[in-house]
This record gives structure tokens, C-alpha cells and sequence, in this order.
């Protein structure tokens, strides 16, 4: 059996390892062994963690191996060796490894009311807090000259780690009834709520989080262009009024008639306006002819969806709601001595029995309620 004389981290070019497992497992007592900045070498003896050594150069000898003294009698010398595995740990922290929802959160924006497809992206940073933690829950998976890098942690942390952000992102929109438009507003609230809840989840492997980020939230245009299209209409009914903006529409279905498949008359039906009226168009339209008719002077507008209909329709023809207003409610007073709700009119209140009837002055002036003098005398109230 080969004598390994040096045991050291072999190197590798690129720093996303976490774990190295040494190749050889015979070691005699007097071989040196390396320990470089950002490392730490533990030996592991029939799956039991034994000595940890930090950076630095050392002679093996049984001082510097008690734990390994105590599970197997160390040879003396440097001719007999004896086997362990020895695990080479990074301890260096990673800031700038990245995640991202592999398929979207589904859910309908409270305040547009549109379905939308939200992904999320960020960076996470960490490093390992417990090495014996850490490497225990690895020791039985890992192969002779195995690598673990720190990808192939995170890929495991991806599952709970996406399920907590989707949760905290879906609960934000919904519950607090922020737009997905203004959840950018949210993204220093959502990293630190994901970090608390992740953190004691990382613990359990030795591993701690230094830091998380949320650093996008977006959705596909075309779910952004249905929102977009709602600004641009209440925007013209904020400008333009619900009349005027009535009008405008018209003068769209007209503008778009001429290249419906259905004719004319049927572009003027699927907008909403009557066969009769769009065929009368249709036919009597010649070259250099206006299009646009005024309404109706008798027309009346259904307070719904603002489509013309005769005068004195009950039911709007284009939406069905009712033409006719709504009652106005009965007006009611508030009774000065107990607050009850009272009829307007009444002159005693039907619950106190208190006058409702004004205040008058002894110059004959009726007082304003809770007047402490007569406006038109000066006299105090109630001399």
C-alpha cells in the first residue's frame, strides 16, 4: 500500500467546490498535512467525524489526532499506515449565487383584475456555519473523490427555497391588494421575509444564510399589455368624460368598418350598435360622404354601459340594465339628543321623546343648532 507523504487539496480552477474528498485513505503518522486559507480538513474514520484542522502545515502524530486515537490504536512510527478519509471543506463565503422560479406564480391582480403569470429572480449568499453538521449529512452520499459544489446545494434549497418566495408574493398581492405593477415597491420586504423564514431551514445542515435578494419580479408583455390597454380606457374616461368617450368609441367602429369580414353592418353590430342603423350607414355611404350621424335627440344613454337607447326605454338594449334611476332613499335627520336615525319632518324623536323642532330666541329669531347666541339680538341662549 503507497505512503502519502503530503496530504493536500489537490486545487481546482474554478471556486464553486464545497466539499473534497481526499483520493488516498492510507496515511502514516509523520506525514505533513496542508491546510490552505478558506479551508478546513476533517478526518473521518467508519462514518464518525474525528479531528478538525484548521489553515496551516502539519506533522500527523497521535497529539494532533486524539479523536482518532480514541476509535483506533494509532500505529507508532512512520512504517505502518492506517486508513481515515479526510474531507477538505470551503469555508469561504458565497455572495453571488443566483435563483429563480423555474415555472410561474399564477394569480389574479387585485386591483386590474387580469390573470398574470409572475416570475421571480434573485441572488443568494452563504456559507458553511457547522462543518460537522454539514459534512455528517453528506458523508453517506458522497463517492471516493467526490466534489460537491456549492450549485448542487443551492438546487437542493431550490425547492423550499421558491415555495417560500411564491408564498410571500402571492400573500402580498392578495391579502394587501398591491398590484403586481407596484410589487417593486415590495422587494426589500419580501427578500427580508423569505431570509426569515429560510435561515433556520439552512441551519439544520450547518449551513448559514448571509443574505437574500429578490431582485425582479416580472411577467410576460403580453400579460402587461392587457393591464396597459385598461390604463389607456381609464385614462379617456377620466379625460374625456362617459359621453364624450361614448362618442369616441363610435367613431372607432366606424373607422374600423370598412376592413370587418362580417361588412360593415355586422362591424357595426359586434360594437354594440343596432343592425338597422349600421345597414342604413352601410348602404347609403358614398365617396367623400360623412359617416358619423348625430345621435338622436331623444336618445338616452344606459348609465351602465353608456350605449344610445330610445327615450323611455326600461332596459338598455345593448347590456340589459335597467334605464329607469333608482329611487332616491328617504331622507333622515339625526335626533339631537340620543343620535337615533329619525324621519326628515319629524318633531319629536320616536326613541327619546326629545323636540326636533329649532331652537327659537326670545327676539323670535330661529337659532342654528348649537348656537350659545342669538345671531340676530346677541342674546345669550337661554336667558
Amino acid at each position: 500500500m503507497a505512503v502519502l507523504d503530503v496530504i493536500k487539496f489537490g486545487g481546482l480552477a474554478s471556486r464553486d467546490w464545497l466539499v473534497y474528498k481526499h483520493p488516498r485513505e492510507s496515511i502514516t503518522m509523520g506525514s505533513q498535512l496542508i491546510v490552505g486559507e478558506g479551508q478546513v480538513a476533517i478526518f473521518v474514520k467508519g462514518g464518525a467525524i474525528c479531528d478538525v484542522f484548521t489553515p496551516g502545515t502539519y506533522t500527523l502524530s497521535t497529539q494532533n489526532l486524539p479523536l482518532l486515537q480514541g476509535i483506533i490504536n494509532l500505529p507508532f512510527g512512520g512504517k505502518t499506515p492506517f486508513s481515515a478519509e479526510i474531507y477538505y471543506i470551503n469555508t469561504v463565503t458565497r455572495l453571488d449565487l443566483t435563483w429563480g422560479t423555474s415555472d410561474p406564480i399564477q394569480l389574479i391582480d387585485p386591483k386590474y383584475h387580469v390573470r398574470l403569470r409572475i416570475r421571480a429572480f434573485g441572488q443568494v449568499g452563504m456559507k458553511i456555519a457547522d462543518y460537522s453538521s454539514f459534512l455528517r449529512e453528506l458523508i453517506g452520499s458522497m463517492n471516493a473523490s467526490d466534489i460537491v459544489r456549492y450549485t448542487k446545494v443551492l438546487d437542493f434549497y431550490k425547492g423550499i427555497l421558491v415555495t417560500k418566495v411564491k408564498s410571500i408574493i402571492a400573500d402580498i398581492i392578495i391579502h394587501d391588494q398591491i398590484s403586481a405593477l407596484e410589487i417593486a415597491a415590495q422587494l426589500d420586504d419580501i427578500s427580508r421575509r423569505v431570509q426569515e423564514l429560510l435561515t433556520p431551514e439552512f441551519g439544520k445542515f450547518g449551513m448559514q444564510l448571509i443574505n437574500f435578494f429578490v431582485k425582479s419580479i416580472n411577467f410576460p408583455d403580453e400579460d402587461f399589455e392587457t393591464i396597459n390597454k385598461i390604463l389607456e380606457d381609464k385614462a379617456a374616461f377620466e379625460i374625456m368624460g362617459d359621453s364624450r368617450y361614448a362618442t369616441k368609441r363610435s367613431f372607432d367602429v366606424y373607422e374600423g368598418a370598412a376592413n370587418n369580414q362580417n361588412g360593415v353592418a355586422g362591424a357595426f353590430a359586434a360594437g354594440g350598435i343596432g343592425l338597422g342603423a349600421g345597414a342604413a350607414i352601410a348602404g347609403g355611404m358614398q365617396p367623400g360622404a360623412s359617416v358619423m350621424q348625430s345621435p338622436a335627440p331623444d336618445a338616452a344613454y344606459c348609465p351602465a354601459c353608456h350605449a344610445a337607447n330610445k327615450a323611455g326605454a326600461k332596459f338598455c338594449n345593448s347590456c340589459g340594465a335597467s334605464m329607469t334611476p333608482p329611487p332616491p332613499e328617504p331622507k333622515q335627520d339625526v335626533c339631537p339628543g340620543c343620535g337615533s336615525a329619525v324621519s326628515a319632518g319629524s318633531k319629536f324623536c320616536p326613541e327619546c321623546g326629545t323636540s326636533l323642532a329649532p331652537p327659537v330666541c326670545a327676539c323670535g329669531a330661529t337659532l342654528e343648532p348649537g348656537s350659545k347666541f342669538c345671531s340676530q339680538c346677541g342674546r345669550k341662549v337661554g336667558e
